[in-house]
């Protein structure tokens, strides 16, 4: 099943179900009027949605319309809760050679986590408004899950059956803000403005062979200015999101709607290419002696889209979006 929301003036948008091959899509308002709603009532719900995607499928479904991105907000435009994991121990390993910091404890056997904001998350093709170029603008190519309600001392595989859906994800990042944040012991804030989300959320059946061992084993492309950047496979996590969600589930539930990011994905191969800046630049100066792609400018854009096996275009839909400068206050 794919779900994807609406722009209709209200902070939560409308749901729709989204066809197979992203070319339709259906009102679901009158099983749930958002997808918020909809995660929160998920065991009444899930089957009339089921029903409704199959009805669009099978060309029965009434008030069928061309699905068009462009439309879209965030799957979640706001959510209970965003957590970011650092699931890839290759990107965190290069991320320390980046920002010339100690070695994190236990990075190989307890999940890397930050809690960012989830009241503003940003659409497939909104622009990205930031104040600054001088504040280091990276986008960074991610996975996410979203969940049911999560009981506090699940284990990583119980946990992974309260996983509801999966996303694509930009997960915006200001790299000259981050070292501060980061040296203070408090975590990531000014650096970590809105994220951004592909427009389609899938259940995890709708995958296939993409999604096994609790992670999206998908190649996800990634464009800068129109330029190859890299491709890398989601197949390399170190934790899966299991282990994520357990992880962030210790001490406290989590509640439906909540969502938990992988880290930029990042496979040891060079010749992946990366899905952040940041990672390029360190490979550039092990490899070449220095840095030698600057961070975005305004005007700038990055296109992201997760692909199956076979090349065919992925089933999340694209993330293409331009860097802005904020209005002056």
């Amino acid at each position: 099943m794919k779900l994807a929301t609406l722009r209709d003036g209200t902070p939560d948008g409308r749901l729709v179900v989204v066809s197979r091959d992203l070319s339709q899509a259906v009102e679901a308002g009158a099983i749930a009027p958002n997808l918020l709603q909809a995660l929160c009532r998920w065991n009444e719900v899930q089957a009339p949605l089921q029903s409704l995607y199959e009805q669009l499928h099978a060309g029965t479904a009434a008030g069928a319309f061309d699905f068009d991105s462009a439309h879209c907000m965030a799957p979640l435009p706001r959510s209970p809760q965003w957590l970011d994991g650092s699931a890839f121990l290759n990107h965190g390993r290069l991320m320390e050679r980046a920002f010339n910091t100690r070695p994190i404890p236990k990075f190989e056997s307890v999940p890397v986590m930050y809690q960012g904001a989830s009241d503003d998350f940003l659409g497939p093709h909104d622009d990205v408004s930031l104040p600054s170029e001088a504040d280091g603008i990276d986008f960074e190519g991610e996975f996410g899950v979203v969940v049911d309600e999560v009981p506090m001392g699940v284990t990583s595989e119980e946990a992974l059956g309260c996983i509801r859906l999966v996303v694509q994800i930009n997960d915006w990042s200001l790299r000259a803000l981050g070292p501060h944040e980061m040296a203070t012991g408090f975590g990531f804030l000014q650096a970590k403005p809105s994220t951004s989300f592909a427009p389609v959320a899938v259940t995890p059946d709708e995958l296939g062979d993409g999604w096994s061992d609790g992670r999206v084993k998908l190649d996800l492309h990634v464009q800068f200015n129109g330029q190859r950047f890299g491709e890398p496979n989601g197949r390399e996590m170190n934790f899966h999101f299991g282990e994520l969600i357990a992880h962030a589930a210790r001490t406290r539930r989590l509640s439906p709607g909540s969502i938990i990011g992988s880290g930029t994905v990042s496979n040891e191969s060079r010749a992946a290419g990366s899905a952040c800046i940041a990672e390029r630049r360190v490979i550039e100066i092990l490899d070449q002696g220095e840095a030698r792609t600057p961070f975005m400018r305004f005007g700038e854009r990055v296109r992201m889209q997760a692909r199956l096996a076979d090349g065919r275009e992925g089933p999340f839909g694209v993330i293409d979006q331009r860097v802005v400068g904020a209005p002056a206050a």
